[in-house]
């Protein structure tokens, strides 16, 4: 029987950063996934999703906006297989990656599914049912999240499915019900659309994207407007029933009850913590009303030499959120200087067109909490990069503590903003305030000076608008 320091239960963003990490502070370690190295994020999730967000924004791009770039298509032809190919070979790449890592940690790999026996040993069955006993010092929960499913609906993985399945069909429908308007759910109705699949997204509370900002929110509907994306707020969906040319989706919202036909309808209305099978009831692993693994700030469980990291604890359900915790884990595993996670701060991000990313507390959120806030805004339409890229959608808006002068949030919606939102979660981490974010010189052209552009405004003092 093996014996290591830490064996890590599940591949994905969480479990092989901190079997990594854990190797790197001395620790003997063992990594343990029923399916795939890199987890879902890098295999059916986050990695190939944004290969295909490229490709349709190409498509986008070459059905409808040639004429303002001065060039017109003929007989324009797509390939939405050749995309889903190319998605499955960045996926691939990264995967092997992953296996690379391994190895020069000189982390062992055992492939099955791992079910705890006690608290320092566990059970793992491969494939063809043989069975192997690992012991470890501590073991490392890391095994993710499932797909929520609406009661009664059956995924057949045709007509209606996940992400799951979703993310890997080469077939082109010609119109979509996405189900659920969270981060999947908008970037999947963008790759659709942006292929000219007709798409109609519907989320059961009042707006879409609903754990962002409101006027981020509005901002993204008009958009996905205008693009042709119906959107049906406030609408919950009663039933679907598939038929012979698809489905039908039952629905009941402002607009009273109706039934959407489509060839397909996609389900994304949240996910599950991934606990049953691990035999957490038989070392006394204490769950949330929910069923999310508890954990304290060091990622420690209520059984000692027991720790879970990522989806499985429904902190924040976001592979860099995972990894974050990941390295945490390992460093108090080992004992050495390791850092608090702030939740609340930690960025977030959806990769529609056009973008949205954000870390904190909404202005909303603020007032409610009693704070006296001040707010630095800045349009995309008032930037020069945003003009020459032909994509001016949305702005930038800071929620100030009026107080202090420190960041309670930011809320970005418009061009690549998900690659903008370092700057302003490190003035979070850092204390700095939007005087120094101002005040620091911002390349131009570039989208960034918007950041900065809101950051003078928040001062009082804006210089383009």
């Amino acid at each position: 029987m093996p014996d290591y320091d830490v064996v890590v239960i599940g591949a994905g963003p969480g479990g092989y950063v901190c079997a990594i990490r854990a190797a790197q502070l001395g620790k003997k370690t063992a990594i343990v996934d029923r399916q795939w190295l890199g987890g879902v994020c890098l295999n059916v999730g986050c990695i190939p999703s944004k290969a295909l967000l490229r490709n349709a924004e190409i498509a986008h791009l070459l059905r409808e906006g040639g004429k303002d770039f001065g060039f017109e298509i003929q007989g324009l032809k797509l390939d939405y297989p050749a995309a889903v190919k190319r998605s499955r070979q960045v996926a691939d790449r990264l995967v092997k990656g992953v296996g690379f890592l391994m190895k020069k940690n000189a982390i062992d790999v055992h492939m099955g599914a791992a079910a705890f026996v006690d608290a320092h040993t566990l059970a793992v069955t491969a494939a063809d049912g043989t069975k192997t006993m690992l012991k470890a010092k501590d073991i490392v929960i890391a095994t993710g999240a499932s797909p929520m499913m609406i009661p009664g609906v059956q995924v057949d993985g045709t007509r209606v499915l996940t992400y799951l399945e979703a993310i890997v069909q080469e077939r082109l429908p010609k119109s979509v019900v996405v189900i659920g308007a969270s981060a999947i759910g908008c970037e999947f109705a963008t790759v659709w659309n942006g292929y000219g699949v007709d798409v109609t997204l519907v989320e059961m509370l009042p707006r879409i994207a609903p754990l962002e900002d409101e006027e981020v929110s509005k901002e993204l509907a008009k958009a996905f407007g205008k693009r042709g994306i119906k959107v049906l707020a406030g609408t919950k969906v009663e039933g679907i029933e598939t038929t012979g040319a698809g489905v039908r989706v039952k629905v009941a919202g402002a607009e009273g009850a109706q039934a959407i036909e489509a060839e397909q309808a996609m389900v994304a209305i949240g996910v599950k913590p991934n606990t049953q099978g691990l035999g957490l009831e038989a070392v006394g692993v204490k769950l949330s009303p929910r069923g999310m693994v508890e954990i304290d700030e060091g990622m420690a469980t209520n059984v000692p030499g027991v720790w879970a990291i990522g989806d499985v604890t429904g902190k924040l359900m976001l592979a860099h959120v995972a990894s974050a915790m990941a390295i945490v884990c390992a460093e108090t595993i080992a004992g050495v200087e390791t850092v608090k996670l702030d939740y609340e701060a930690m960025p977030r991000a959806i990769y529609s067109q056009p973008q949205v990313a954000s870390f904190g507390i909404t202005e909303a959120q603020a007032k409610e909490r009693g704070l006296e806030v001040k707010v630095g805004r800045f349009p995309f339409q008032a930037n020069g990069k945003a003009l020459g890229l032909g994509e001016y959608a949305g702005w930038v808006k800071l929620v100030i503590d009026a107080k202090y002068g420190e960041f309670l949030g930011a809320h970005l919606v418009g061009p690549e903003v998900t690659e903008l939102l370092p700057e302003l979660t490190l003035a979070r981490m850092m204390e700095l305030t939007p005087a120094e974010i101002a005040r620091n010189v911002h390349a131009h052209p570039t989208l960034s000076e918007a950041l900065m552009e809101a950051a003078h405004a928040a001062e009082g003092h804006p210089i383009h608008t």
